[in-house]
């Protein structure tokens, strides 16, 4: 994976570059990032090109819960929070749906996932579910509850994190009474 930028620190002109792009020995993965195209396919070229390009980002609501196995939607968009106070990032592929958060809502609950050898911040289960709860009206109240049950099913579940996220949420009133019902 090589950005723009650090080809040109390292010597690389851009001709060379989009020369290297044109020949097929690097191929572009989103504007400003390339890989070098004989390497294997990534096994999720979505997330590993947007947590290269918003560094700063954590990948949360659908796409988390998609990594996770959460959910049977697709995601047709990379859900990606940034810090309240950072400017948003343009990227023009994938298409990307930004939030932003802030204090804990933003810092508790990330995780660095490895994917094809890269480092990959997404929020936990927990976390995600009670993000989702947050977000219910923006990604769908079915969304968030098909999510909680596919939790619930699962062996490894902490409820009790699922409830300390929740209040971080502010969403433990919305989320327990779903709760409730599915234990």
């Amino acid at each position: 994976m090589l950005r723009t930028t650090e080809a040109i620190r390292a010597g690389i002109a851009p001709r060379d570059l989009y020369l290297m792009r044109d020949e097929g020995v690097v191929e572009p993965l989103s504007r400003g990032v390339y890989r070098l195209a004989a390497m294997t396919p990534l096994s999720n070229p979505d997330l590993v090109s947007v947590s290269v390009r918003i560094t700063n980002g954590v990948v949360c609501l659908i796409s988390a819960l998609s990594f996770h196995e959460l959910t049977t939607q697709v995601p047709h968009e990379v859900y990606v929070v940034i810090d309240r106070f950072s400017r948003p990032p343009r990227v023009d592929y994938p298409p990307v749906r930004v939030f932003k958060f802030s204090g804990e809502a933003f810092t508790e609950g990330v995780e660095t996932h490895r994917i094809d050898g890269f480092q990959v911040k997404i929020y936990n289960p927990e976390k995600t579910i009670a993000d989702c709860f947050k977000f219910r009206n923006k990604i769908g109240s079915d969304t968030a509850i098909e999510a909680l049950k596919f939790y619930v099913r699962r062996r490894r579940k902490d409820i009790d994190a699922l409830m300390r996220y929740a209040g971080i949420c502010r969403v433990e009133k919305t989320i327990r009474p779903y709760l409730e019902a599915l234990l």
